[in-house]
């Protein structure tokens, strides 16, 4: 008999901004829905080690989606995509994800994110708390500048140089064979996308901005971070939960970046307290 995954895998159609995108998404369990973000230039590969753990999924519901243009999630057919910059905004961002939510009518789930997914975490928590049982920010800061480079997307760097870079990103404890499956994701990604994710990651986030409008009584606020992630800093996490009254800071013991991916063993060992928190509220 053939052996397959739980995870299942489907296409749902979403209106953001009057665009059409039929987005593909995986998901596996039953019970709290956890929808979860993956990282700038990847897709919802990163987040299969949560979609296969029996503890988490006998207890929520995980979904992980390909942002439109990542992964599975094809560039929208009903727009002339191809005669303009790919850059993802604040309030696409936004958009989608509630929407995405509303569609598939989820009872105000679990948000977690890592990288641009941690920031957007931030900006949820602020704008659309009570939407969310709860949020989880992954590598999140106040700011991440100086990243929205011309070197992303430059027809004299191959596609090879976003995966080695984030090769640098994983934690030299993580085993080997968890961060070359997270640098190959990377190498999967069109040639824009990465640059363009960016755009938000660090032209239009801003956590200074937002940070005082976060109520964590009304959606608790959760952040873990990677303690060999030098593009979003233990540091940079503590100063950034210092200004939200009521959130929780974990540093990650072996992990860096992409701690999902990378080490998932070590990384579902601090999620899963919280997880067990939040069910428990």
């Amino acid at each position: 008999m053939a052996k397959h995954d739980n995870a299942v895998g489907k296409y749902v159609y979403l209106t953001v901004n009057g665009i059409e995108y039929r987005v593909y998404y995986e998901c596996a369990g039953e019970g709290i829905p956890l929808v979860c973000q993956h990282t700038a230039g990847a897709h919802g590969f990163q987040w299969r080690h949560l979609l296969e753990d029996s503890e988490i999924t006998k207890r929520f519901r995980v979904i992980a989606w390909d942002l439109p243009f990542h992964g599975k999630s094809l560039p929208p057919v009903g727009d002339a995509h191809w005669t303009k910059p790919y850059n993802l905004t604040r309030d696409f961002f936004l958009k989608f994800i509630t929407i995405f939510c509303t569609e598939l009518a989820l009872e105000r789930p679990v948000f977690m994110g890592c990288s641009m997914g941690g920031q957007v975490a931030v900006d949820l928590a602020a704008e659309h708390g009570d939407k969310f049982r709860a949020v989880i920010g992954v590598e999140s800061s106040l700011t991440s500048p100086g990243y929205y480079l011309d070197q992303w997307y430059h027809p004299r760097i191959s596609n090879e140089a976003k995966p080695a870079t984030m090769f640098g990103l994983c934690a030299p404890t993580s085993p080997e064979k968890y961060v070359r499956e997270t640098v190959f994701g990377y190498s999967q990604g069109a040639p824009m996308v990465f640059k363009g994710d960016l755009y938000y990651y660090s032209e239009e986030y801003d956590g200074n901005k937002v940070v005082d409008k976060i109520d964590t009584r009304r959606s608790p606020v959760y952040f873990l971070t990677g303690e060999y992630d030098f593009a979003t800093s233990p540091d940079m996490t503590q100063a950034l939960a210092a200004r939200i009254k009521g959130s929780k800071f974990t540093e990650m013991k072996d992990n860096g970046h992409f701690p999902m991916s990378e080490n998932p063993v070590k990384f579902l060992e601090y999620l899963k307290p919280i997880l067990n928190e939040i069910a428990g509220r």
